[in-house]
């Protein structure tokens, strides 16, 4: 998919104007119908449509591998991710296969806003702390590595693992957010803002999120061995959450607009930058969509930005020596990845269990060699 050149016409020190090409379609993957990621991805296709007169088709898709494959295959120009960036990045669960391995996926923008990340729980199981999850029933899905990570982090927080609870299969998010309303699900991971939480908070089992108090520090070191990219938040908006009862939890950003280092840097620095310059066009039109703004970018996170979004947050004043630096170690684990990849799958087991197995050995000494965290001991 190509976009058209970007103009730069005027840059002063309080803003800067561009005449931003973009194609006249554009498709873009994101988490199921109604849920934080696909109101985002509308809102900013909106926002695409009315200035520069873009037909954004946002597509939804069930798990990561849905997510990411139209993408890959050129079919889409965004994918709009949660925390399987990560896994995808790192070749890890569903993309430790033959037929994905580690992807050299990167950031434009990303999302951190009043909302947090966690496991909800249907109010009706009289669930208080995570630890109370013992013996429940938690969904995960099928071919979704970030959603069913997710969990086990937070369950990890309250000194759980899988085998303490009752794991129940979904097809999908929507669908294990539906379990939800249904009474076959206890818990399942969701952003506090996505429209399936709100429609248990609705229903008559009703929601609540148990705490992940910031300092309890033996709980968060446990949730950092499950997964590095969480970090303490204080969320303030969502389902059963208001800023006069706010709730000490987790965030990760989410939604990552993520796009291929292959995708051409001026093609990116044209969607960031309408990103940036329109900011006000649609950040009020979906719940989590002001966590777009460029100050409030993670800037050193566990995925780099691309090139063209380098480039945007540069112009924006909001790119440092110390971000450089850091987004270049990322490349560089990148690197040390692809080439890993390269050197196990000349000659790879034919038995899948085998494979992943190979794979996470020869993953674990090649960055081990490099001197980089493994990030999943």
């Amino acid at each position: 998919m190509a976009l058209a050149s970007v103009a730069v016409l005027v840059t002063t020190s309080a803003s800067y104007a561009q005449d931003i090409k973009l194609p006249p379609t554009m498709a873009v993957t994101a988490y199921d119908t109604g849920t934080a990621g696909f109101n985002i991805a509308v809102a900013v296709g909106k926002m695409m449509k009315d200035k520069y007169g873009t037909d954004v088709r946002v597509l939804p898709a069930g798990n990561d591998v849905a997510r990411l494959a139209p993408l890959r295959g050129g079919r889409a120009g965004i994918a709009w991710m949660g925390s399987g960036i990560y896994f995808a990045q790192e070749g890890v669960f569903e993309f430790g296969v033959k037929e994905w391995g580690p992807q050299a996926l990167q950031v434009t923008l990303s999302s951190i806003d009043c909302n947090g990340g966690s496991l909800g729980v249907a109010r009706d199981t009289g669930v208080k702390e995570l630890k109370d999850l013992r013996g429940k029933r938690v969904g995960f899905v099928v071919g979704s590595p970030a959603l069913n990570q997710n969990a086990l982090a937070i369950m990890a927080f309250g000194g759980l693992t899988k085998t303490d609870v009752k794991p129940i299969e979904f097809a999908s998010y929507g669908a294990m957010w539906k379990g939800m309303v249904n009474n076959d699900v206890d818990a399942a991971f969701a952003t506090t803002i996505t429209g399936p939480a709100k429609e248990v908070e609705t229903s008559p089992r009703g929601i609540i999120w148990p705490p992940l108090p910031a300092d309890d520090k033996d709980g968060w070191a446990r949730v950092k061995r499950v997964a590095p990219f969480f970090n303490p938040h204080m969320a303030t908006c969502g389902a059963g959450i208001t800023p006069a009862t706010p709730v000490h939890m987790s965030t990760y950003p989410y939604p990552v607009a993520t796009v291929y280092a292959s995708q051409a840097e001026d093609q990116i620095y044209a969607i960031t930058k309408a990103m940036i310059v329109n900011y006000d066009a649609y950040k009020d039109n979906a719940p989590g969509a002001g966590g777009l703004a460029v100050k409030a970018q993670t800037m050193k996170w566990v995925v780099p930005y691309h090139a063209g979004s380098v480039r945007a947050l540069k112009e924006a004043g909001n790119w440092s020596d110390a971000d450089q630096a850091h987004n270049d170690a990322l490349f560089k684990r990148q690197d040390v990845l692809k080439a890993a990849w390269a050197d196990y799958t000349k000659a790879p087991p034919t038995i899948d269990k085998e494979f992943l197995d190979g794979w996470m050995a020869a993953r674990s000494a090649a960055l081990a060699k490099a001197g980089m965290p493994n990030g999943f001991e």
